[in-house]
């Protein structure tokens, strides 16, 4: 623990995210974090409840003279994204999140993902758990898993589990943000198998596309950030037939919620042409460098010799794998008619992986509309139906349609400018919220999603405002003492 870091103020909230960060978390294998929630919520007394998927509610009743208020339920989720710079050496299932302070006002980690996503929120409501000062109606916190690779807490939630009316998501990424609206999505998952061949002679190389900025594929996809997967693809594309360029092994992207900013590559080329083969690939980059100046600045493609791969993909089932992904539409598709500035439809190339026979592709699709959403995604199996391909689509979730006249919208509203003297900004995000899940679980529920300020979340950039976190704190805490009654 970072004790430099909880004596940061509010220091309750950081001292519980440095806790929260010291216990390993990564999706699907929240085993460890579920028993920490249990113990913190029964170690104070509350009513604690682990459901049947691992989903933790902890309720807290209302302080003196707050009994007629409106139950609230505090949501956050339990899972965070883990990325690393490929030169960090850090195992994310037995070590915790080492955090520290940047100069410029901003937590961050050292060289992974920090957890802020969805560790400030889960701490703040730890926070109020504990608190012993603060007034509040009765609150439910709502602690749920799995929510970056699928939403299974949300999907697995029981209805007639939470007796709240009103649910504060703590999951938007931007302080003075009152978030009411949400896209959803869906995983398409392509695999196309084909036989190896001996590695022909010539000069094997390694490929290297770093430096990429990645970032979470809703919330920053409408940035025109670079894809690896696709500069690679793009890179083989252009080369593999003047060169007799085939491929040992693709390694792209690792998570299917982030934007791939590596992908790794195994080939080999006729020697007699391996030194044009490099001055091609430089003239290349350069060309992309330049088409990306502003937002990859540091986008790097090194070409290193390599132990030769002992097979290589067969050569038609490589042009119709390197053709599909060249046609695959990614990132921004269409943008809203509804909200100025909001993206409607996007999808991104997540994963890219070929060896051993079997080229596996992920792409995760968003939309606030569902019917563009599947239009989209069939989009994609088409093409790689065209290349021989096996598609499947899953883990397909709802988005969260606005409600302008919410009562707690209004009053939030009213409460925040109270405050800080502005008005907040009131949005859509183009990113899965669990507040669709669970809304249609419990319908009628009045639901709004704010948060601090987090900057790069999925990647290894990831960083939270300092001074941020405060005004959530406080407007929060302002927010649960002017809760209607009931």
């Amino acid at each position: 623990m970072n004790e430099a870091i909880t004596q940061l103020e509010p220091t309750a909230v950081w001292t519980h995210f440095e806790a929260l960060n010291a216990v390993p978390r990564p999706s699907k294998k929240e085993e460890r974090v579920i028993a920490f929630m249990k113990a913190f919520g029964e170690d104070l007394g509350l009513e604690t409840i682990v459901d049947s998927i691992g989903n933790v509610i902890i309720r807290k009743p209302a302080t003196a003279g707050m009994e007629d208020r409106v139950g609230v339920i505090l949501q956050g989720h339990l899972d965070m994204v883990h990325q690393k710079n490929s030169d960090t050496e850090f195992d994310f299932e037995s070590q915790g999140i080492e955090s520290y302070i940047d100069d410029d006002g901003w937590v961050k980690a050292k060289g992974t993902t920090l957890g802020a996503d969805n560790g400030m929120g889960v701490a703040s409501i730890m926070a109020l758990l504990s608190a012993t000062d603060v007034e509040h109606g009765p609150i439910e916190g709502l602690f749920t898993i799995d929510e970056e690779t699928g939403m299974t807490g949300a999907f697995k939630l029981q209805s007639g589990i939470l007796n709240g009316k009103i649910l504060l998501n703590t999951d938007t990424e931007d302080e003075g943000e009152l978030c009411i609206g949400c896209a959803g999505g869906v995983d398409t998952n392509i695999e196309l198998k084909y036989s190896e061949t001996p590695a022909p002679a010539g000069t094997p190389l390694k490929i290297s596309v770093k430096g990429l900025r990645g970032g979470h594929s809703g919330c920053e996809i409408h940035l025109g950030r670079g894809n690896a997967n696709k500069i690679m693809n793009r890179l083989i594309w252009e080369t593999q037939q003047d060169f007799s360029l085939r491929i040992g092994s693709i390694d792209g992207g690792s998570l299917r919620n982030a934007i791939p900013r590596e992908s790794f590559a195994t080939i080999v080329v006729d020697s007699d042409k391996a030194d044009d083969f490099k001055k091609r690939v430089v003239e290349l980059v350069a060309i992309i460098q330049s088409e990306l100046v502003r937002t990859e600045p540091d986008l790097t493609v090194l070409i290193e010799p390599t132990t030769a791969p002992t097979a290589v993909m067969d050569s038609a089932r490589q042009t119709q794998l390197v053709q599909a992904i060249y046609a695959a539409p990614c990132g921004v598709i269409r943008m809203s008619d509804e909200m100025a500035g909001l993206v409607e439809t996007s999808t991104s190339l997540a994963r890219v992986k070929v060896d051993s026979g079997s080229a596996v592709v992920q792409f995760l699709t968003r939309s606030s509309v569902q019917t563009a959403r599947d239009d989209l995604s069939n989009m994609i199996e088409a093409t790689f139906c065209l290349a021989g391909a096996n598609v499947e689509h899953s883990g397909g979730y709802p988005g969260w349609k606005p409600n302008a006249d919410s009562e707690i919208l209004a009053r939030m509203e009213t409460i925040y400018e109270g405050l800080f003297g502005k008005k907040p900004e009131v949005n859509a995000v183009h990113a899965g919220l669990e507040c669709g899940i669970i809304g249609s679980v419990y319908p009628g529920l009045d639901m709004i999603s704010f948060g601090p300020t987090i900057k790069n979340p999925h990647s290894p950039d990831e960083k939270c405002e300092i001074a941020s976190v405060a005004k959530y704190w406080q407007f929060l805490l302002a927010t649960l003492k002017q809760i209607p009654k009931s």
